[in-house]
């Protein structure tokens, strides 16, 4: 509930307010690589997007048959979050970018295998199979990899190609909105894992061999990504090591939490999760 506390209050905003005016000139200003660049970025982003809206919706299904009327509460929310993600990414490709053209030249192979094979696999196979277990692979494919280790990656390379010089102050809004969003989603992803595989005997077993086997094709979509780039000289001063480093620290920031709450009591688990937050969103989160 705290996580529902904090989504009325700060995941309220409107796509479309969102000022693009200055992102247009400074699109334009841009070599053509730095454009593709880019754009190569915005399609992932705006079809994995799409992608995580369309899939969710088993899982809540799994959550509210189990009666777990708080989370099922909070993921309504969830929801309608990724679905004011696709909007944006979906205005700023068209206003911005004039990118109305077919996209999906840019869905590498990697990417097509996470995205259209793994993350509708393993979400839609909760239609039939509730069990722990198959939560625990789609939590994993969604909150973990997807969320926790791909779109974090992406929009640390957002900051760092954009802030510094101060362009496209729109797209930048826009992803300090969708990041803050996104950091809920995760954090909602830990506490259900650390829910379900505390309360499996094969649990573990179950969330590390999923996370290894999606954190190779997670690196490919990377590794792929930067083979239209020069890698010691990219866009914006851009390096592929520094995404896959970043990638890496990512994944091994999510097993860390999970490995110290493993074995955990539901109590204890709820005050870990609570003690993770920083001061900050604590504040927020608080009751008035």
């Amino acid at each position: 509930m705290r996580l529902f506390q904090k989504a009325k209050r700060l995941g309220t905003w409107d796509p479309q307010a969102i000022d693009l005016s200055q992102d247009g000139p400074d699109w334009a200003a841009f070599t053509d690589v730095e454009r593709d660049f880019l754009l190569r970025t915005l399609v992932l982003f705006q079809a994995g997007e799409e992608g995580v809206t369309r899939d969710l919706l088993p899982l809540i299904m799994v959550v509210a048959g189990e009666g777990r009327i708080e989370e099922e509460i909070y993921l309504t929310s969830f929801l309608w979050e990724e679905a004011k993600h696709v909007e944006f990414f979906r205005r700023w490709l068209d206003q911005v970018a004039m990118a109305t053209g077919d996209l999906a030249r840019y869905l590498t192979p990697s990417y097509s295998h996470l995205f259209l094979v793994e993350l509708p696999a393993s979400l839609q196979a909760l239609q039939k199979d509730r069990s722990v277990e198959a939560q625990i692979r789609a939590s994993v494919t969604y909150n973990m990899i997807i969320e926790g280790v791909l779109a974090e990656t992406g929009y640390h390379g957002f900051r760092q190609s954009l802030e510094a010089n101060g362009k496209m102050p729109g797209l930048l809004e826009g992803i300090r909105l969708l990041s803050r969003d996104e950091s809920r989603h995760i954090r909602y992803g830990v506490f259900l894992l650390d829910r379900l595989i505390n309360s499996s005997p094969e649990g573990w077993d179950v969330m590390n061999k999923r996370m290894n086997e999606l954190f190779v094709p997670a690196l490919g979509v990377i590794s792929e990504f930067w083979e239209h780039y020069d890698d010691e000289h990219g866009p914006f001063g851009q390096r592929m090591e520094t995404y896959v480093e970043y990638a890496g620290s990512q994944f091994d920031k999510r097993m860390k939490v999970l490995e110290r709450d493993r074995g955990k009591s539901f109590e204890e688990i709820a005050k870990a999760s609570v003690a993770d937050m920083t001061e900050e969103e604590l504040a927020v989160a608080a009751p008035t």
